[in-house]
């Protein structure tokens, strides 16, 4: 008896180092090519996107001096004039933002791409007492990516985009304490996460509205961004609002895409788990075969474990070309079948074979299906560690186990043909 246990046991800590070994290929076929793979999704549908808001001025000719040396080493003042920047206050900001999540897949991993429309009215002052051709200077949210249906206007007069470093910019004249209300908006594209900046560093923000509709099914906020001010939960996804008649932060606005379920991250845990699965469905085997005299030889373990091992080679190699929800459902009737098939063929398991194949249920299809729901494992494990614990202990109670181990009272093993 104890040198079945011995190789019972030897079967388990085998099976749990080729276990080991998958699990850590699939981690490296997922990890090893993410560079690359998130690579090729940036450079055909973009990357992270910031959008920093606009701002407008004008230059304007003023004198200035400077001190040089000439050729003998004697202070030179050299007088001319040089242009300075002039901004316009930013008085009002009106922003409209439509996010549309789009999950993209390469090899066993999701990213989280998504189209963005992009829609914001800005209100400058001209407070000088003088008319004054003005800039507008739009900056890019990315360098990287594409822009569609890129308008500029000004007080409603459509103007001409005009490429600069890293930004668009457009030339209206503006009069003298006049309000110039310039519009930008575009069509693009990106990943994982969109922002929103107010121009870099500590800014006052005047009079700042911002509207979000997303089909989000959730959304999170990254490092040092404001939360909205009112969020509204719709069928489609949700809406978000940051509202701020006057506003001194260095935070901005952010939100990150949801995750889709990670089919080579899911899969790769699950395989780092399955030990604990077969340890409880050994457990369970060896104690009720015991109680019913039934003699298992430990090559029919070996192929149980095997059976066991079947649903995490398949579905390493299954999800990253069929969807993660049908690979779990592929998987799991293979391993079943396999194990009840065999099972009903070994000498004396015809009226055991359904029970094991429900005790697989729980232990492997069961136990694995608690990683698609993030937290939950633990409970799981623990809350099937108990119940089997308890009904192990209820069965066996009256047993004596000193008889069981000392005289054996099974038939010799035989497999029926």
């Amino acid at each position: 008896m104890f040198q079945r246990i011995a190789a019972i046991i030897f079967i388990f800590l085998c099976t749990a180092v080729a276990w080991a070994i998958l699990g850590a290929t699939v981690f490296s076929r997922t990890y090893a090519s993410n560079d690359h793979l998130k690579g090729e999704v940036s450079s055909s549908w973009g990357t992270a996107q910031s959008q920093t808001a606009p701002r407008a001025g004008f230059h304007v000719s003023v004198p200035s001096t400077r001190t040089t040396t000439d050729d003998s080493g004697r202070p030179v003042t050299i007088s001319g004039n040089m242009d300075e920047w002039v901004p316009l206050t930013l008085e009002k900001s009106r922003v409209n933002v439509d996010l549309h999540l789009d999950h993209r897949k390469k090899g066993l991993l999701w990213y989280s791409t998504y189209g963005v429309r992009f829609s914001g009215t800005y209100d400058f002052t001209n407070s000088t007492e003088t008319p004054q051709t003005v800039t507008f200077i739009l900056p890019l949210p990315a360098q990287q990516a594409m822009y569609d249906d890129l308008t500029l206007s000004v007080d409603g007069e459509q103007l001409s985009a005009m490429p600069g470093d890293k930004q668009f910019y457009a030339v209206a004249k503006v009069e003298p304490h006049k309000t110039a209300v310039f519009n930008a908006s575009y069509h693009s594209q990106g990943l994982d996460r969109w922002e929103y900046d107010f121009g870099g560093g500590t800014e006052q923000v005047r009079d700042f509205q911002m509207h979000v509709a997303s089909n989000l099914p959730t959304y999170d906020l990254p490092e040092n961004t404001l939360s909205p001010t009112d969020e509204t939960k719709t069928a489609d996804g949700w809406q978000l609002d940051w509202k701020y008649k006057t506003l001194v932060s260095g935070f901005h606005i952010g939100i990150a895409m949801p995750e889709k379920l990670q089919p080579g991250p899911i899969t790769g845990r699950i395989s780092f788990f399955a030990p604990v699965s077969l340890l409880f469905f050994f457990f369970v085997l060896f104690i009720f075969t015991t109680l019913r005299g039934i003699d298992l030889h430990p090559m029919n373990y070996f192929f149980l474990a095997c059976a066991f091992f079947s649903f995490h080679l398949l579905m390493a190699y299954l999800a990253d070309i069929v969807p993660l929800g049908i690979t779990f459902v592929i998987c799991s009737c293979v391993s079943v079948l396999l194990l009840v098939s065999y099972l009903r063929l070994v000498a004396g398991m015809q009226g055991m074979a359904y029970e094991a194949g429900l005790a697989q249920f729980v232990y492997l299809i069961l136990f694995s299906f608690a990683f698609f729901f993030d937290g939950f494992t633990g409970l799981a494990i623990t809350v099937g560690a108990i119940v089997t614990l308890f009904v192990a202990m209820q069965t066996t109670a009256r047993v004596s186990w000193s008889e069981k181990f000392a005289t054996p009272n099974t038939t010799p093993f035989r497999a029926t043909h």
